[in-house]
């Protein structure tokens, strides 16, 4: 199988993507300021992860992957790819919301803080003041 992982527009593939893991999609458009990578097997949309940056944090948005393809690694490929990328336009810092994920980001070099601690950057989104819960848990990685 050929894959590629590459930075794409948030389109209805990503959209559809997205709520099929039932992550939020409000604040999202083609217009957003939310980079897109996505991971395609022969020519599918297979997984997508989306940065957000400001710049020496980055938030990370949005990991999903198709469910016929979970457990075959796309995840941590594309979460590679986009620390990768956050490092490479001066963030120091990812930080991260989740309901769901904290044991697979905790693996990852993740750690809960306080959602007090989190930038003003960070804290003014949508994704922190307004779609995520306040029980999701906070996760930063520093670089």
């Amino acid at each position: 199988m050929d894959f590629v992982i590459q930075q794409i527009c948030f389109d209805e593939r990503v959209a559809a993507l997205l709520k099929d893991g039932a992550l939020p999609t409000d604040d999202l458009s083609p217009s957003s300021n939310v980079v897109f990578f996505g991971y395609s097997c022969d020519d599918e949309l297979c997984g997508v992860v989306g940065l957000e940056l400001y710049g020496s944090w980055a938030l990370l948005r949005s990991l999903a992957v198709a469910p016929g393809h979970r457990n075959d690694g796309i995840g941590g490929k594309l979460l590679a790819r986009a620390e990768d990328e956050a490092e490479k336009r001066g963030a120091r810092e990812i930080y991260l919301l989740t309901t769901t994920a904290e044991a697979y980001f905790s693996r990852r070099g993740y750690t809960r803080v306080e959602r007090a601690s989190a930038p003003t950057a960070i804290a003014a989104t949508r994704q922190f003041s307004d779609l995520c819960p306040s029980s999701s848990s906070f996760m930063v990685k520093k670089k």
